[in-house]
């Protein structure tokens, strides 16, 4: 089966398991069946699915990371001891877990193909990874609090596994309290590590962007408290500050706390 093949069927499956997608036909363009199977995959909320789904989809999503490329840790070059920066999509980043920007539901973003990188986490992983987070989220029986962190597995990612944490949402004016909590998500995300074994994590820059948590300061707490916590716990852990636009890549090369 080819890769166009596979995804044709995804997309077909997709729309036969829901009566509202009925009539709605096929695009014939690369890019158009692309953006549908990424939507329907959004959009579809966490249940079982069959094998022969999982099967396909697994093969597709495993060579599309192939066609994207992988970026290992061993070809990066730390910035300091045990601290990295690189620029790029966290999909494709090989290292032992990746720290999704989660919301207090946990099970993802629901808007098709929409920008935040808890939507490419969950594309890129595949569907498992929305019914994991459910099961999490059923167990725990009340919304994921600001400032904690959960494990899942990556499935279909080239980490192992993801860390999600939820991030304080900025309306207005910037708190202390909006502060410590955001410390307290990469406390989390490392003592999660630790307890873990992971020996490598990527941080993304958790609460900016949809979370309106202003850019610069969000740097100087991550790179803050990452550096204290590594203090107390030297060579235990490999992080990287994963940035994606131009703009966070500068704000992290200027702070005082890290020399490029």
């Amino acid at each position: 089966m080819t890769q166009s093949q596979r995804r044709e069927t995804l997309i077909r499956y997709l729309l036969q398991e829901r009566p509202e997608y009925t009539g709605v036909s096929l695009p014939t363009g690369e890019e158009e069946q692309r953006r549908m199977l990424r939507s329907l995959m959004n959009l579809r909320p966490p249940a079982p699915i069959s094998e022969e789904f999982l099967l396909v989809q697994d093969v597709y999503l495993r060579e599309r990371l192939e066609e994207r490329g992988v970026a290992q840790l061993g070809n990066l070059r730390p910035v300091q001891p045990g601290l990295y920066l690189w620029q790029g999509d966290i999909t494709i980043l090989e290292v032992g877990a990746i720290v999704n920007a989660a919301n207090s539901g946990m099970t993802g973003c629901y808007i098709p193909c929409h920008g935040c990188i808890d939507n490419a986490i969950h594309t890129y992983a595949g569907v498992q990874l929305r019914l994991e987070c459910a099961g999490l989220m059923v167990k725990q029986g009340s919304p994921e609090p600001t400032g904690q962190a959960k494990i899942t597995q990556a499935y279909n990612l080239p980490c192992r596994y993801v860390l999600h944490t939820v991030g304080p949402i900025v309306h207005g004016t910037l708190t202390k309290e909006h502060e410590r909590q955001l410390a307290s998500c990469y406390r989390s995300c490392l003592e999660l590590a630790r307890e873990k074994n992971i020996k490598s994590l990527a941080f993304c820059c958790v609460s900016t962007g949809e979370f309106y948590f202003p850019s610069q300061r969000a740097a100087e707490i991550a790179v803050e408290t990452v550096k204290a916590w590594q203090a107390q716990h030297p060579g235990e852990r490999e992080v990287v500050f994963n940035v994606f636009k131009d703009s966070d890549r500068a704000i992290y090369e200027k702070l005082s706390l890290i020399h490029i």
